[in-house]
């Protein structure tokens, strides 16, 4: 059977995840009603990433299998049309066989933005955790770095019964940007809430509350509560989807 992908982004802040759930308002699932009424009848969809509630996406990838392959162009235009501005369809093409946008990528890299400025801004309140204090980078980046590697993460993540919390990040690493400041992290994958964990003990140590030489104590001790702040959930987005 052929399979579309879909290079999708949105804007996390109306909809509980990305993963379709009864009774909530989620993307996949206002996906998957839209390509019901573009092509008629229900598809399941699959993801790259599962992003949590308030969570954007600047590239998240979707496949699903179909019986005949559509027009893709007209299929991503009626897509943008029914869904509105919330999420854009940025492409829409035939996969090779065998592709699955869940198993297929080789890498995930999510960024996070923080605003240490004293004042709000209102027109980056939806995407940007404003801090409000200042923030030593240099220690923040001695911090990111104790994160790179093949680890044990079950101490910046949720558990799921069954399920390794054992992951390889390629990169992780923290800059300024338009008087923001940003971190990046690239892995294979990740684990529930694992971005976010990292964020808040960086920014912990950003704020004296905590040491960089602390990170390797944390990731050794294998303990949900040895992290303390999870960052908040709107300022991180899935960057890119890599293939290669």
């Amino acid at each position: 059977m052929p399979i579309v992908r879909l290079d999708i982004s949105y804007d996390g802040t109306g909809f509980h995840g990305f993963a379709r759930q009864p009774h909530v308002r989620t993307v996949q699932g206002v996906l998957e009603d839209a390509l019901e009424r573009v092509l008629g009848r229900r598809y399941e969809t699959i993801g790259a990433g599962r992003t949590d509630a308030g969570v954007h996406a600047r590239h998240q990838v979707v496949s699903f299998e179909v019986d005949e392959l559509p027009d893709l162009e007209r299929l991503r235009r009626s897509l943008d049309g029914v869904m509105g501005g919330e999420v854009s369809v940025l492409s829409a093409s035939e996969a090779p066989e065998g592709f699955n946008a869940r198993f297929s990528p080789t890498w995930r890299a999510y960024r996070y933005f923080v605003d240490p400025r004293p004042a709000t801004d209102p027109l980056t309140r939806n995407w940007v955790w404003h801090l409000g204090k200042p923030l030593d980078l240099g220690a923040m980046n001695v911090a990111a770095a104790a994160f790179v590697g093949e680890h044990d993460f079950a101490s910046f993540c949720r558990r799921r019964p069954g399920a390794t919390t054992v992951r390889h990040v390629f990169e992780a690493g923290w800059w300024t940007e338009d008087q923001r400041v940003v971190f990046g992290v690239r892995a294979k994958a990740f684990c529930h809430q694992m971005v976010r964990s990292l964020v808040g003990l960086c920014v912990d140590v950003g704020l004296g509350r905590r040491r960089a030489a602390e990170v390797e104590e944390v990731i050794a001790v294998r303990d949900r509560r040895a992290v303390g702040t999870i960052a908040p959930p709107h300022g991180l987005v899935l960057w890119e989807v890599g293939f290669s």
